[in-house]
């Protein structure tokens, strides 16, 4: 692998990722949706003001692609999430949940595909949630969160059919529950969360441990990588959390 593209990677888990693929060696380019970050890093290369909810978000993205190589590794890391009751939706949060999350991976690869940057053995990373299973709807969690729960169900469909679209031009692509993430506060300090919750770089590692094993066999799956232990109905519904192996194929 040589050349990685992480969508998304102002903050959280993208920007973790690209720091710890340039580190490594790779060239790494990643997009910011204003401004790029003003530290520079060996072997990364920003993409500034690339806004996903653009149609022309991936055609932008190619216009800065200056290699002479293929897109390697895309790991598509866009998504917005708020919480919401039956008794308290929000029009404009769930649209906004929609776009980003399910609307714009399609057309981001659509566009890098045209462009001739996916190529046979290219691999594809959708960030998704194991929120989006819907066997892993249980009654023990109650409702709600319809936004969120539907937006990164709607991502498996759309993992899952891109595969099928793109398996005969040797492009694999696979979804992802990378853990839910610890998040750091405006004073620098990390919020505990869940006991099972992790920091982003944490996350990164696991995911860069995981796509070491992903080619076209996991095509159109779902996968959640550091296992059920985040997982609050995996008991309920995959059985005992302690046996259940880690990484983990979620059901849809």
């Amino acid at each position: 692998m040589r050349s990685v593209l992480i969508v998304g990677a102002n903050q959280g888990l993208g920007h973790s990722l690209a720091l710890q693929y340039a580190k490594a060696g790779l060239n790494v380019y990643a997009t910011a949706r204003y401004s790029a970050p003003q530290a520079s890093t060996p072997n990364l290369h920003w993409i500034p003001k690339i806004d996903v909810t653009s149609h022309g978000a991936g055609r932008h993205i190619a216009a800065h692609w200056d290699e002479d190589s293929k897109i390697d590794l895309l790991v598509i890391c866009t998504g917005f999430f708020a919480t919401d009751t039956l008794d308290a939706l929000d029009w404009e949060k769930q649209l906004k949940m929609y776009s980003t999350t399910v609307i714009a991976p399609p057309f981001i690869v659509h566009h890098l595909e045209k462009a001739g940057l996916l190529k046979t053995n290219s691999r594809v990373v959708l960030i998704g949630s194991e929120s989006g299973s819907i066997a892993l709807r249980h009654e023990s969690e109650g409702g709600g969160n319809y936004g969120g729960h539907g937006s990164k169900a709607a991502l498996n469909m759309v993992g899952k059919l891109l595969s099928i679209d793109l398996r005969p031009k040797g492009i694999a692509v696979s979804i992802v529950h990378t853990g839910y993430l610890r998040k750091e506060g405006k004073d620098g300090v990390w919020e505990t969360g869940d006991r099972h919750a992790v920091k982003p770089e944490e996350a990164a590692t696991a995911l860069r441990s995981w796509v070491e094993t992903f080619d076209m066999s996991k095509t159109g799956q779902f996968w959640a990588i550091r296992g059920a232990g985040d997982i609050k109905t995996a008991e309920a519904v995959l059985g005992p959390v302690d046996i259940l192996p880690t990484p983990l194929e979620l059901p849809w």
